[in-house]
């Protein structure tokens, strides 16, 4: 029997709603929510025996096993925490929150209720990524000490800047909206949260492009083009822009190890390398899609060398290097059985929570600042497979 989703928000993100589309195969897309004219009618050209409505309660009565949060992200946590007190599981795409309130709210409605959480950090499911990852669990470079992130943010002025996401009451900033898949990559990686952060940047470029347009009703997609180009010339910016286009961060993680992440708008290419480095050696990825490489140096060498061991890669299908489709099979299994799963909603929080810290450095003095920690009750809930001492949560097998 299928898994009966109710998707709220199909909009940029939908294409999460269409993997998750498997009528016959698990999961079933039943009902989509939207307060956009248009998007109500792309769901039902996309899903034409599913529900399409304007109204969440009309969505949530419509018995759903789940409910997919596929919203701005300033609108998250107005979704899930109804949707977790109606007793549904719920996926909350990343980044969780734009606040730590809100993503404390999130996991406290779960917890309270006892409903299925579950947050769409794809980024743990990207091949490149699971790759550095096995590495560092066999112990090919010793114990964990520095991870290094820069993130060439091609794209940078199509994707953030001519629409909401420029707007910082909207996404705080892009060392969180952006930043959130990262920081929850290094925190993986390094094996710990943060505990302390420091940050600096500024809004280099697109603060001083004055050609600026009302979007509203338009999406990425309708604007993005290869051809803008160069950055200074972006034309039709969102009419407030009020973030970052370049930063850096410092992170202390619990454990001890170190962590930096470098964030720009304006580069010609758009890619992520990550350096990871350990007591007996280094990892380093070129390139960040499939077929791209991951070098592992264990040896001294003289100056600069080829890595000791390249490893390609592995090929995937669907879309972030075959990530969208894996997050979307763990999902829908957790939805029917529970249990432990790749990603994970103190994770996703405490992304949040580095990110949302990170800018008040960078806005502040850029001085050293200590990230809250959630509930030792939450954590040891989550972490435990979101079962309670007391037997509490649903343990309903669609």
């Amino acid at each position: 029997m299928d898994v009966r989703i109710g998707v709220v928000g199909f909009g940029l993100r939908g294409h999460l709603a269409r993997e998750a589309h498997r009528p016959g195969a698990g999961s079933r897309v039943v009902a989509v929510c939207d307060l956009s004219e248009r998007s109500r009618a792309e769901a039902a050209e996309a899903f034409p025996d599913a529900l399409v409505t304007g109204s969440l309660s009309e969505l949530l009565d419509a018995g759903v096993d789940a409910v997919m949060v596929l919203t701005p992200d300033d609108r998250h946590a107005e979704v899930a925490v109804p949707a977790l007190e109606a007793g549904v599981a719920v996926f909350c795409e990343k980044p969780l929150a734009i606040s730590i309130e809100d993503c404390d709210r999130i996991l406290e409605a779960a917890y309270r209720t006892g409903s299925r959480l579950y947050v769409g950090h794809n980024m743990r499911h990207m091949p490149v990524i699971t790759l550095m990852r096995r590495l560092i669990d066999e112990g090919r470079i010793g114990e964990v000490k520095a991870v290094w992130c820069r993130h060439f943010v091609g794209n940078g002025g199509d994707y953030y800047f001519k629409d909401w996401h420029a707007d910082r009451s909207k996404s705080v900033g892009l060392l969180l909206q952006k930043g959130a898949h990262d920081i929850d990559v290094i925190h993986w990686l390094g094996g710990g949260y943060s505990r302390r952060v420091q940050a600096i940047g500024s809004l280099s470029v697109y603060g001083g492009i004055q050609d600026r347009r009302d979007r509203s009703g338009e999406r990425m997609h309708d604007w993005f083009s290869l051809d803008n180009w160069p950055p200074t010339a972006a034309e039709g910016l969102n009419p407030v822009v009020d973030v970052e286009d370049i930063s850096q961060v410092n992170l202390v993680l619990e454990g001890g190890a170190l962590a930096s992440y470098q964030q720009c708008h304006f580069t010609p290419d758009y890619w992520r390398n990550y350096t990871v480095i350990g007591t007996e050696g280094r990892l380093e990825n070129f390139g960040d899609e499939p077929g791209a490489e991951v070098r592992l140096w264990n040896r001294r060498h003289e100056g600069a060398a080829p890595g000791d061991e390249t490893f390609i890669v592995p090929e995937a299908e669907g879309g972030h290097g075959g990530a969208d489709r894996l997050l979307i099979d763990e999902f829908v299994a957790f939805v029917r059985e529970g249990g432990a799963t790749v990603t994970s909603p103190v994770a996703a929080r405490n992304a949040v929570a580095a990110g949302v810290v990170a800018t008040a450095s960078l806005r502040g003095d850029g001085g050293l600042l200590a990230v809250p920690e959630l509930r030792p009750e939450l954590r040891a809930y989550f972490d435990g497979g979101q079962v309670r001492e007391d037997g509490a949560g649903h343990e309903r097998v669609v």
